[in-house]
């Protein structure tokens, strides 16, 4: 099976996947939630029929707060994300922000009893600080990724090329779960939250695993079929590691989130979601994005117009 023999469609698929969602960023941003913007978050069950949507935010513009935007689920849950209400006590607005008790007076007047199941208020600056920790956390993550690998690989020649590409091949994952989300916030009203932060570490963390499993077999076989041309040795691998990523990831962790995605409820779709595609990146990167440009850069195939050489596959 020569999977290394196809990189280039394997790149292209990459780009097919990241590239419409990298335009919708770069012209309208990432869907920020409250989380990272600051504003308010009110998830209510009403008694009686639930409203639409539209009669919801109604009644938010009625109270001055023009921005809100409503998700419902099949369970009679309405969740309602708006600019920053006050907790104040009273039943009418501050004067600068709407409080949640008016907000909440002004819904059952208009719909009748409901129940609050959730209510949250982030201040801009609270947001502020877990987009600047969020963005550390990842940089302060990549940096002892290339050390630890290029220092566990230092038996190597180039080691210092296997951390770099596993970092590169990170980003690509975070390029999927970016655009993935992009189109989601597009289409489907996705928001980039707090979860999405844990499900997007969550997904560095199990793509530098499986980088690792792959680059560790590469150096096992180096020391084995050492006369082997490279692409030959690092076809070899990826073979020799497709059973243990595809038991692994598909057969236990992809089929958990799955479930979790379709049966999960509203709060833990979108987590569960990204945590399905970013795990599921993650492997697909390991064999046809981290491997293809570690024999790319052996080769310096881009002297060529990478153009593969012809080479001898002898075993």
């Amino acid at each position: 099976m020569n999977i290394l023999g196809k990189r280039y469609w394997y790149f292209a698929l990459s780009l097919l996947v990241i590239l419409p969602g990298m335009v919708l960023i770069a012209l309208n941003g990432l869907p920020l939630s409250i989380d990272f913007t600051g504003g308010s978050i009110l998830e209510v069950r009403f008694a009686g029929e639930t409203p639409a949507p539209a009669d919801v935010v109604a009644v938010y513009e009625s109270l001055g707060v023009k921005d809100a935007q409503v998700q419902t689920t099949g369970t009679g849950t309405v969740q309602i994300r708006s600019s920053f209400l006050s907790e104040a006590s009273g039943e009418e607005d501050t004067g600068e922000t709407a409080t949640s008790t008016a907000v909440q007076a002004a819904l059952r007047e208009e719909f009748g009893e409901l129940t609050v199941e959730r209510f949250d208020s982030v201040g801009p600056s609270i947001g502020r600080q877990v987009t600047q920790r969020a963005a550390l956390a990842v940089a302060i993550a990549a940096l002892a990724v290339v050390f630890y690998i290029t220092y566990t690989f230092r038996g190597l020649e180039h080691a210092f090329r296997y951390g770099v590409i596993a970092i590169v091949a990170m980003i690509h994952d975070v390029a999927v779960v970016m655009s993935i989300t992009a189109l989601g916030g597009q289409f489907w009203g996705w928001q980039v939250d707090a979860l999405f932060l844990t499900a997007l570490l969550t997904v560095i963390g199990f793509s530098v695993q499986d980088k690792i499993v792959v680059f560790d077999r590469i150096r096992e076989n180096s020391n084995v079929y050492r006369r082997l041309p490279y692409e030959t040795l690092a076809n070899h691998s990826i073979i020799q590691t497709l059973q243990r990523s595809i038991n692994t990831q598909l057969m236990t962790v992809e089929f958990m989130l799955l479930a979790l995605a379709l049966f999960g409820g509203i709060t833990l779709r979108e987590f569960a979601v990204i945590l399905l595609i970013g795990l599921f990146s993650g492997t697909y990167s390991s064999i046809f994005i981290a491997a293809p440009i570690l024999v790319v850069w052996e080769k310096q195939e881009w002297k060529t117009w990478f153009r593969r050489k012809e080479e001898t596959q002898t075993i």
